[in-house]
């Protein structure tokens, strides 16, 4: 367990300047004018910053550490995350689960899924209550990047602030969006995955079992970008109305909630806003939308 936590401790750190930059960008933040280029068209565009232009002009503002900004509550988030659903494991065993294949029957196989899926699923809602309140000061700490705020200065200073002006309430902001993205993904990813594996692979085909292997991947990766709304309305929520210029208007209106949210982005045409940080094109101004 304490080899997981290392892992994760480290993925963290080296995947943090990409969270950085993507709250950023989601939060609406664009620093830097857009810059012409042309699409696989041959067409002339306008593409907004990518990942290491946005990261280089971090650099210039706050110097290599403020790549880091909002690091140390990430981190703890992390481990309280790594240690929640290892300790999941151990009061709520699951013993292996044998083999889908097409063999079995109908039932059968999906079955050991949906238990399987069930299984992860309390897990990964658990961690994620536990972590969330480390996740919120986090993301606050990193969006006062935009107004050059200090209101989120440390861990503790933080938790006093928020139970202070928001309460006990105040620490699980954007919560729902994130737990139903997350519970979206599991049971899309795992039944689409079995249902390929066990219909549209054969078992008499050499590589069936490295097909096989990677199928769950690949259905992750289309699955996230379906569920990356929920994502988004959950991080905005976090900043949303805290007290930074980044959670206030023009950035965004105050939110009543992530539903009101999620319709705001809509309308917006923004559901995706962040989800690509390499090439951006420039939205076109739109009109002012009604958010009641």
């Amino acid at each position: 367990e304490g080899l997981f936590v290392l892992l994760g401790a480290g993925l963290a750190a080296a995947s943090h300047p990409l969270l950085y930059v993507k709250l950023l960008v989601q939060v609406g933040h664009e620093p830097l004018p857009p810059t012409t280029g042309r699409n696989v068209l041959g067409r002339k565009v306008l593409y907004l910053p990518g990942f290491f232009t946005y990261a280089r002009h971090i650099v210039e503002v706050d110097g290599k550490r403020g790549l880091f900004r909002g690091l140390t509550p990430r981190l703890i988030s992390s481990t309280l995350s790594t240690i929640t659903r290892g300790s999941m494991k151990k009061a709520f065993p699951l013993e292996d689960m044998e083999h889908v294949s097409n063999k079995d029957d109908v039932k059968t196989s999906l079955r050991k899924v949906v238990r399987e899926t069930s299984h992860e699923m309390m897990m990964q809602c658990v961690s994620q209550v536990v972590s969330h309140p480390l996740h919120v000061i986090s993301m606050r700490c990193m969006v006062q990047f935009v107004g050059r705020e200090v209101k989120y200065s440390g861990v503790f200073s933080a938790i006093g602030r928020i139970f202070k002006e928001e309460g006990i309430l105040g620490f699980f902001v954007g919560l729902v969006p994130h737990i139903l993205g997350d519970v979206i993904f599991l049971w899309c990813c795992n039944l689409l995955a079995h249902f390929i594996n066990t219909y549209a692979v054969d078992d008499n085909f050499s590589q069936a079992s490295v097909i096989r292997s990677y199928t769950k991947f690949v259905m992750g990766i289309a699955v996230s970008m379906l569920t990356y709304p929920f994502l988004l309305v959950g991080d905005l929520m976090a900043v949303n109305n805290c007290g930074l210029r980044a959670g206030l208007p023009p950035y965004a209106p105050a939110f009543a909630s992530w539903i009101h949210c999620w319709r705001y982005l809509s309308a917006q045409g923004q559901l995706f806003r962040g989800s690509s940080l390499l090439f951006r094109r420039a939205p076109i101004p739109a009109a002012s939308f009604p958010i009641d």
